[in-house]
C-alpha cells in the first residue's frame, strides 16, 4: 500500500505516539530560595534605611550648646 520510508516494506497505517518521561527531579526549590533571599534583602535594606545608614537624615543637631565651667 504505502511505502513511506522507501525501504520496500508496506508501512501500513502510521500512528504517531508521544512518550512522557517523568524524571522525578523534585524541582521548584530554587524559586523558593530566591523568594526567601529577596525578602531577606528587602528587610535588611529597610532596617538599614530606617537607622539612617543609607542617607536617611535622622540626626538632630541642636541650635546651641550650653557649657558650664566651674
Amino acid at each position: 500500500m504505502a511505502d513511506l520510508n522507501g525501504d520496500g516494506v508496506d508501512d501500513g497505517r502510521v500512528v504517531e505516539r508521544t512518550t512522557v518521561v517523568n524524571t522525578d527531579r523534585g524541582g521548584g526549590s530554587g524559586g523558593l530560595i530566591a523568594i526567601v533571599v529577596l525578602l531577606a534583602v528587602l528587610v535588611i535594606g529597610y532596617l538599614l534605611y530606617s537607622n539612617g545608614t543609607f542617607g536617611g537624615s535622622k540626626t538632630v543637631i541642636p541650635d546651641e550648646i550650653n557649657v558650664n565651667v566651674n
